[in-house]
């Protein structure tokens, strides 16, 4: 059975999604840790009611650098997952991280990449662009993590339409329920691969 991680610091909707569908039998899966470093999000909440063991390791748990990576691959490392899973984990991951799962971490971002990826390009901010650039259609990412940006190799994508009188929250809202369709299945298949 495919055992993933998955790393989130926000509401957790992509998270808990992916959890619903192991729950239902469609993802076949075991999630062996959630990692945060935000203690108080939502994300943690949807771990806590599945009983799925939480980890807050952040700048403020651990302010060296070094102790921060280490606290990171030694969760990592301990559970011998076969998939890391970014779900709206809001900061880099540490080189030494990506290096120590080579093509096993996917995320999913909220834009069509390569347009609106990289640096500055997270959450309400996708969105905001994609609608300021006058875009017709936008949508979901899943990528492969690599050691730059929303760089990592393009696993899968769905368009969405950009309507003339959407605003950032509305677009976002329209993404996000594409986001919760696609990220358990393209985690679903890129497994299969392994």
């Amino acid at each position: 059975m495919l055992k993933i991680g998955v790393m989130a610091s926000g509401g957790g909707s992509n998270f808990k999604a992916i959890i619903d569908h192991i729950g239902e039998g469609d993802l076949e899966a075991q999630c062996k840790f959630l990692i945060t470093n935000n203690g108080t999000c939502g994300a943690v909440a949807h771990a806590q009611e599945y009983g799925i063991p939480v980890y807050h390791i952040s700048g403020k748990t651990h302010p060296v650098v070094a102790e921060y990576e280490a606290a990171l691959l030694d969760v990592i490392d301990r559970y011998d997952i076969d998939l890391l899973i970014l779900a709206g984990y809001m900061k880099a991951l540490p080189v030494s991280i990506v290096r120590r799962l080579p093509d096993r971490i996917l995320n999913i971002h909220p834009s069509l990449l390569p347009k609106f990826g990289g640096k500055g390009f997270w959450g309400i901010h996708v969105h905001e662009a994609v609608i300021a650039a006058h875009e017709k259609e936008s949508g979901p990412t899943v990528h492969l993590v690599s050691e730059e940006i929303d760089k990592g190799r393009i696993l899968a994508q769905v368009k969405v339409p950009v309507l003339e009188d959407d605003t950032p929250e509305v677009l976002a809202a329209r993404v996000l329920v594409q986001e919760h369709n696609l990220y358990w299945k393209t985690i679903r298949d890129y497994a299969a691969q392994l």
